[in-house]
């Protein structure tokens, strides 16, 4: 085996394409193999356990080349299969959206939040009405107070003055085109 030819990249679209798989892998080391490498094997292994190692692992390398190659063939055809029916990447989309939404609803994590935030509302909804209780009684009784009847009073009688006794409703018709005394101040 050419060790030119023979790329371990696991990233490389080229890895292992050199070979002739018939023929099998070669039993000349490549290049930079543990037993030309100037560096001693790691702790723990001899320079024979070494070398099985980094022969399974470069088997295991065109292994997973070959899967790359097997995967990278079968999502072509599935693709032409979905474009002659009539699928588009949009519909596909969708239905793993679906697909994944379902998922995420029928997890415990989902339902325990569900539940959670469920209480956290109900628990909210009570405040906010114990609350609107209070406040309305609270305002019920501001309304009763001494002080709250004396502003409505004058209230009631600037309203008077300014619309005079048609104010129940009637519409009002434009203020005769005078201008305002002191004695009889627009509010």
């Amino acid at each position: 085996m050419d060790p030119a030819s023979h790329d371990i990249n696991l990233n490389s679209p080229n890895k292992g394409l050199g070979m002739n798989h018939a023929e099998g892998p070669s039993d000349v080391p490549a290049e930079g193999a543990v037993g030309n490498s100037p560096h001693p094997p790691p702790l723990g292994l001899t320079e024979e356990e070494a070398e099985e190692l980094h022969i399974e692992l470069t088997k295991v390398e065109e292994e997973i080349n070959t899967l790359r190659q097997v995967l990278s063939a079968k999502e072509r055809h599935a693709s032409e299969l979905k474009r002659k029916l009539g699928l588009r990447p949009l519909d596909e989309f969708k239905q793993n959206l679906t697909k994944s939404w379902q998922d995420v609803q029928t997890s415990n994590a989902y339902k325990k939040t569900q539940e959670t935030l469920s209480q956290a509302g109900q628990k909210t909804s009570a405040a906010l009405n114990t609350m609107s209780s209070a406040i309305t009684k609270r305002l019920g009784d501001m309304r009763n107070s001494a002080t709250f009847k004396s502003f409505e009073d004058k209230v009631g009688n600037l309203k008077y003055k300014v619309v005079g006794p048609r104010g129940n409703g009637e519409a009002v018709s434009s203020p005769p085109d005078s201008t305002p005394t002191q004695e009889n101040p627009p509010f």
